[in-house]
């Protein structure tokens, strides 16, 4: 276990004899956290303007799906390689580079003339968007020390939980009110900002300078796990795609699926071994042996996959089902978006003064984000807007005091020199648990409708003499109202039929709750494993 990060006077002693002014470190944390937000916020904020797109682009919507795609599997490619990139070019010059590109980027995107040029300008984006979260979080380590840790990791909270669950309706809106483009023109000030903020505000720590050499060898030379990145990117890439198109593909019935399976496995497990056995990998795999960052992985795993496929499901089941707008869902989802704002500060206390082991706080989260969704898979057709703003409330409550401890656990045992190794670690098991998330309520909701249809079908048939009673009324009513007789049968039979989809769509969605809600719950006594630990005390220089 590493010394723990200087206090902060000793810090600013440092920083002035580097040169640099001293410089409040929430300036530091407000400036990174604000292109984080950014690029998280561009990961969910073109889904809903998807068809405005198509109809724009003259494209059909199964095309333009491969705007979301190839965005992420950029950005699953950058992720893992964003603490070897920092390390080559210096972390404020990485970083920079990293919102320049997207801030470029997104003005390309805006004015796309074919989809062809949008797949580009969103392969380029996906690059730069994937260096923003790792680097921000080591920024934010190496920054505060371990005694003001939580404070910065609760602002950190608030950016990576709000910015995926306001995309879709700040997307909605913006396509609503203006055009589709603006969705990513509205990243230029944002971008431009950020690059002046942090030009001016942030730097690389001392003791980053001597991790900066470890890059080159003795002469100088630049060492490059070429291996490694090579099968990391192409694994992740194929991976990644599976993921987003497996469900519209029809999984391992296309061969396109297969390949991308068979390519991602071995890339990924011949990384693996590569990694493990290299003497300066691009990706520090050896840090999972440190138990307690092994064990917070998992739950950044399991972090992701909730919240991602949380608000992807929502939104879509309201609108499918409860007939809300893409701004209707978004009132839905701004409640539990209110409780972490409010009170991801009050968990960062509680950490930070000791009233509460992160480790028990870490535990009660858990407990109640599963709670959560067992509460979500008992909604019914007839459930109101205020039932569902208290469950997102209520899952709120959870990931207010989630991720706060579980940020401080993942670096209690860590050496300063392993940071930033750390942080794209971290980031790259939340970001490919939120693709996960995404694949199987896509995949789940679908066939499990389809169960439920013929089970629920099976009990219904058309010879039920409820359901002929039922027809016949509304047939009888809708005749009263000018329709034809076959036209009123036929119009009565869809009826009943549609109010089957909907009912076998709910309880698809609300299973997909329910497994989300156990697999949380099973996670949470995984924190009992873990090493307890002083917050914001030394630990030894090794392992």
């Amino acid at each position: 276990m590493a010394t723990a990060v200087a206090p902060l006077p000793q810090k600013a002693t440092q920083r002035a004899a580097s040169g640099f002014p001293t410089i409040n470190p929430w300036i530091v944390a407000l400036t990174v956290t604000l292109a984080t937000f950014m690029e998280l916020l561009d990961t969910s904020i073109a889904n809903v303007s998807l068809p405005y797109i198509a109809g724009g682009l003259g494209r059909s919507f199964d095309e333009v799906t491969w705007i979301l795609t190839t965005y992420l599997v950029a950005n699953a490619v950058v992720l893992p390689m964003s603490a070897w990139l920092s390390r080559v070019f210096g972390r404020k010059n990485y970083y920079m580079a990293c919102v320049a590109l997207f801030t470029v980027t997104s003005f390309f995107c805006g004015i796309a003339p074919t989809l062809g040029f949008m797949l580009m300008a969103r392969v380029l984006q996906g690059i730069g968007g994937g260096g923003l979260a790792p680097v921000e979080q080591a920024i934010l380590v190496d920054t505060f020390p371990p005694a003001k840790r939580a404070t910065a990791f609760a602002l950190y909270t608030v950016a990576i939980v709000t910015a995926p669950a306001i995309g879709p309706v700040l997307g909605g809106w913006i396509t609503d009110n203006y055009n589709w483009r603006w969705v990513f023109l509205i990243n230029i000030p944002i971008g431009i900002l950020s690059l002046f903020l942090t030009n001016r505000f942030v730097h690389d720590p001392p003791s980053f300078a001597e991790e900066r050499k470890s890059a080159r060898s003795a002469n100088g030379k630049l060492r490059v796990d070429g291996v490694g990145i090579a099968l990391i990117g192409l694994g992740s890439a194929a991976l990644e795609v599976l993921l987003d198109r497996g469900q519209i593909d029809d999984w391992f019935g296309s061969p396109f699926i297969c390949w991308m399976f068979g390519i991602g496995v071995t890339c990924i497990g011949i990384a693996i071994f590569w990694e493990l056995h290299h003497p300066d990998p691009v990706i520090e795999l050896r840090l999972l042996k440190v138990r307690n960052f092994a064990i917070s992985n998992i739950f950044y795993f399991v972090f992701g996959f909730g919240l991602f496929a949380s608000t992807t499901m929502i939104p879509q089941m309201l609108q499918s089902l409860y007939g809300y707008r893409a701004i209707d869902a978004g009132l839905v989802l701004g409640p539990g978006a209110l409780v972490i704002t409010l009170l991801a500060p009050v968990g960062a206390q509680l950490v930070q003064r000791g009233i509460i082991h992160p480790r028990i706080l870490l535990f009660g989260a858990v407990m109640v984000v599963g709670i959560s969704f067992i509460h979500y898979s008992h909604f019914n057709l007839q459930t109101d807007y205020g039932h569902y703003a208290l469950a997102r409330g209520l899952q709120g409550l959870g990931y207010a005091f989630f991720f706060v401890p579980l940020s401080v656990l993942s670096y209690s045992q860590l050496r300063p020199d392993q940071n930033n190794k750390a942080s794209s670690l971290t980031n790259f098991f939340r970001n490919w648990g939120g693709s996960f998330g995404i694949a199987f309520v896509t995949t789940m909701s679908e066939r499990r409708q389809n169960f439920h249809q013929v089970r629920v079908g099976s009990n219904l048939p058309s010879s039920s003499p409820f359901l002929q009673q039922a027809v016949q009324q509304t047939t009888a009513y809708l005749q009263s109202h000018g329709f034809s007789h076959a036209d009123a049968v036929k119009a009565a039979y869809l009826r009943y039929y549609d109010q089957l989809g909907s009912q076998t769509r709910l309880l698809a969605f609300m299973d997909c709750f329910f497994v989300i809600g156990v697999i949380t719950l099973v996670a949470a006594p995984l924190v009992l494993l873990s090493k307890n630990f002083k917050v914001g005390g030394k630990a030894p220089a090794a392992h």
